[in-house]
Order: structure tokens, then sequence, then C-alpha cells
């Protein structure tokens, strides 16, 4: 019978209860602010590294998971007796901490056969593999294969999208995702972008002018790129305000609640900046 682990990395922004409800390994990215290192979920929370955030003179950075950090945890597992571990990874597009757990892998098993891993590219950050990570360890405590928690994680990620709006552009342009110059008229015009994040990437699909068209915009895009009668997440940060209104027209929009409010951690905090709202949903194919 398999006994299997499931393993993750902090930007998957996996809720505390969850975590520890369902016996999620989580491990945490170190967090560099004005020459201080966090460990992030460990020795700060979410509202305490927003005010870290705002009030930094620099953009935090995180830095990446080591091949020693994963050989440990996997020596780990098999000392507990796990037959599987099957550990989601941050987009491999945005850290090396996918290649990483992956070169560790190959050295672990040189010496060790009895622990079968799997690492799955999630494409992705937050409660985009998030979801999926919570949903395997569900499927992990029904006592489902490991080739079947794999497709799914697989499956899901392969179509989860992030919608999101920063409310302040200031975090987006040191970060690099939307120039200086851009940045700069946006304010001054009063104009927000819509953040897509997808297949490892990003793009820019529309810019909505002004703070009453945000839920409006928002709805209307996650209705027209959402599979229907699937599970969807709120994003939020330090402001609550948005989110939970459009947690509540959203519910009156689709029919059904948000599966959870998708709390941003420190790691996307020092792309994203502490304020934003926004959707994480399956994307909807040709037939849907």
């Amino acid at each position: 019978m398999n006994k299997i682990k499931i393993m993750t990395d902090s930007t998957s922004d996996i809720p505390a209860d969850k975590q520890k409800e369902l016996g999620i390994d989580i491990m945490n990215y170190t967090i560099i602010a004005d020459g201080k290192e966090y460990r992030e979920r460990q020795e700060l929370t979410n509202e305490e590294f927003y005010e870290i955030a705002e009030n930094s003179s620099e953009m935090p950075k995180h830095s990446q998971l080591t091949m020693i950090e994963f050989i440990d945890k996997f020596e780990e597992a098999a000392a507990e007796g796990y037959t599987d571990l099957i550990h989601i990874s941050i987009s491999s597009t945005g850290s090396a901490t996918y290649n990483n757990a992956v070169n560790a892998a190959k050295e672990f098993s040189k010496k060790n056969d009895k622990l079968k891993i799997h690492i799955v590219d999630s494409k992705g950050y937050s409660g985009m593999y998030g979801y999926a990570v919570i949903q395997a360890a569900i499927m992990a405590n029904n006592g489902e294969s490991p080739e079947s928690i794999v497709s799914y994680i697989e499956e899901w990620t392969s179509r989860s999208e992030a919608h999101f709006i920063p409310l302040s552009l200031k975090f987006v342009k040191k970060s690099g995702r939307i120039t200086a110059a851009a940045a700069f008229a946006g304010e001054l015009l009063g104009l927000r972008p819509l953040v897509k994040l997808a297949g490892g990437g990003s793009e820019i699909p529309m810019k909505i002018r002004g703070e009453k068209n945000i839920i409006p915009k928002l709805l209307e895009d996650a209705e027209k790129n959402m599979q229907p009668h699937t599970p969807y997440l709120i994003i939020t940060g330090r402001n609550r305000t948005l989110p939970e209104k459009l947690a509540v027209e959203a519910e009156k929009k689709f029919g059904y609640p948000p599966e959870y409010f998708n709390e941003i951690g420190a790691t996307v905090t020092c792309n994203t900046g502490p304020d934003l709202v926004g959707f994480i949903f399956r994307r909807r194919d040709d037939n849907d």
C-alpha cells in the first residue's frame, strides 16, 4: 500500500488551517528585505510582511530552495516510511527551485530507490497551484494512487490562471512587470493593469480606469475566461475591502461562492505589492 507525502513551497499560499488539517509539508522561502532575512510563514505573518514591503527602501527579494534542502526532505520522508513523495513546485520560469528539486531527486535516487519522487512544475504561482496541492492531499488521504494524483495536478495546473489588479503601481514597477514610464502614465490617468498569469508567463490584456470599474471588469473578464461551474479563488492581500466585495458579486454572478480567499504571502508580495484583487480560476477551452 502506498504511503504518500504531499509537499510544496510557500509560494503556494495555502491557508495555515488547510496545511495542518491535511498534513501538507511546506518548504518555506527565505525573504530578504533591507538586508534582513526572514523565513516565510515561520518568522513573520503575512500582515507583518505587508508592512515591511511597504516601508522597505528597495524591493524585497526571495531566495531559491536549494538541492541540499530538498535532499534533506527526501531523506526525512524515506526515514518515515513513505513510498511516494509528490512535490508541486513554483513555476520553473520564475525560480530555479524547480530545477533544484529535479536535480536533488536524481541525486537522492542514486542512493535510495525505495522512495519514489514525483516533481511537478506548476507553471504558476500562489493559489494557481496551492488549490491543486490541497486537492492532492485530500486524494492522498483518501487512498488514491500517486499516478492519479500527479495526473490531476498536471491537468489542473495546465489550465489554472490568475487574473488580478494591483491597487498600487509602485511594486509592479519595481519588479519590472510594468515599465516606470507606463506606471507613471497609469497613475496620472487613473489606470490599473489587469495582470494575467498563465502557463509560466504573464501579460496585461487590459487596463482599467477608476476604482469603480475594477469589480465589474474583473467579473466580466472571469465570465469570459473561466470554465463554468468550476472552483475559483478570490485573490487578496492587505486590503480586504475590494476582495470581499468581489466575492459577494462573484457568488451572485456564478451561483456559488469562492473556495477560499487566496491571501498572498511574502514571495508573491515581493512582485505584486501587498494590495491587489482578482481571481484564480480554471481556464475554459473551446468546448466549454
